[in-house]
């Protein structure tokens, strides 16, 4: 099969959670971010952090990473053979005259948003910090004051209040998507007054890259937790439920697939096999799990008969450098 497109559909639970804070609105009121329905969402940009953040630390294990890495998101360089995040999250370098320096990123994201409307609460946060001077403060907690009275002065007490919002439970819909003709790959347009008179596409990553890059997009899609404000809450995007989609076109319809009914999702998965696509469902609550459709997805990935779409027609490896002569 010659894959043109990787989507993934999930369905994963947040609990007691702030994932995508929103401005602070009320003086110390630190809000959730919800949509006008009620449901809170955690935004596209965040998304694309917590993703990344996610293939960072797949390459980093990966005994087959070579010279590649994960830029952080604001010094994006423009060595698509090296620079994952460049390659699949695309980059904007206005400042190079003539040429736009603008690469349009191959993988793609939604929102997460919640299946219902969610119940938000507040937490009440305190913070009380005495600072005596003269104090002396001793291994094992005990002060031994210099004033006689042993009295706090008011100026030395401080006393923070702040609220924070929560969301109780949410299960969240979010999906992704790789163009597979973009992965490690440069369009570039030929002109002449001013018209258009053709396209060439030049490669930067051999086939074999190519596949490990599209295998650790689809490893990261079941291994999201770097949300905002939970470093020690532990808050888990892992799917609960997923579609897996190898698609013989750019299509995006089957990310509708968790939301829609039962007609529909019927339908839905008959159009895929109308074109042939190759799809993989998990639930975790039925036999065929999460674990297991990432675990099949993968083996039909590796499968050699198995190929990633290549519109430069196999032409030779470049660097971005060689292929448009910046630096």
């Amino acid at each position: 099969m010659e894959i043109k497109g990787i989507l993934v559909s999930v369905l994963a639970p947040f609990e007691n959670h702030i994932a995508n804070g929103g401005e602070k609105l009320l003086g110390n009121a630190s809000s959730i971010k919800r949509r006008p329905d009620g449901r809170v969402y955690v935004s596209g940009q965040m998304q694309r952090h917590v993703l990344f953040s996610a293939i960072d630390r797949i390459n980093t294990s990966d005994p087959q990473k070579g010279e590649t890495f994960v830029s952080n998101g604001d010094g994006i360089s423009n060595q698509i053979e090296k620079d994952l995040r460049s390659d699949m999250g695309g980059f904007m370098h206005p400042s190079k005259g003539d040429y736009s320096g603008r690469r349009t990123a191959p993988l793609s994201v939604t929102p997460a948003v919640a299946m219902k409307e969610s119940e938000v609460g507040r937490d009440l946060l305190i913070r009380i910090q005495s600072n005596v001077k003269g104090d002396n403060v001793y291994s094992d907690g005990y002060i031994i004051r210099d004033s006689e009275e042993g009295a706090i002065d008011e100026k030395d007490q401080k006393q923070a209040l702040a609220t924070k919002e929560f969301s109780e439970y949410d299960l969240m819909h979010m999906n992704f998507f790789l163009d597979i003709s973009a992965l490690s790959i440069s369009k570039a347009f030929k002109y002449e007054n001013s018209f258009n008179l053709g396209t060439k596409y030049y490669k930067h990553a051999t086939s074999t890259e190519r596949k490990r890059r599209a295998r650790l997009y689809l490893g990261a899609t079941k291994s999201m937790n770097d949300y905002a404000s939970q470093a020690r809450n532990a808050v888990s995007g892992e799917p609960q439920n997923v579609l897996i989609v190898f698609d013989t076109i750019l299509s995006r319809k089957a990310s509708r697939y968790f939301v829609a009914g039962e007609v529909e999702q019927t339908n839905i998965l008959k159009e895929l096999d109308a074109r042939g696509a190759k799809y993989y469902l998990g639930d975790d609550k039925k036999a065929e799990s999460v674990y297991k459709a990432y675990q099949e997805a993968f083996a039909f990935l590796d499968e050699e008969r198995n190929t990633l779409y290549d519109p430069s027609g196999n032409s030779p490896v470049k660097t971005f450098q060689e292929a448009f002569g910046r630096e």
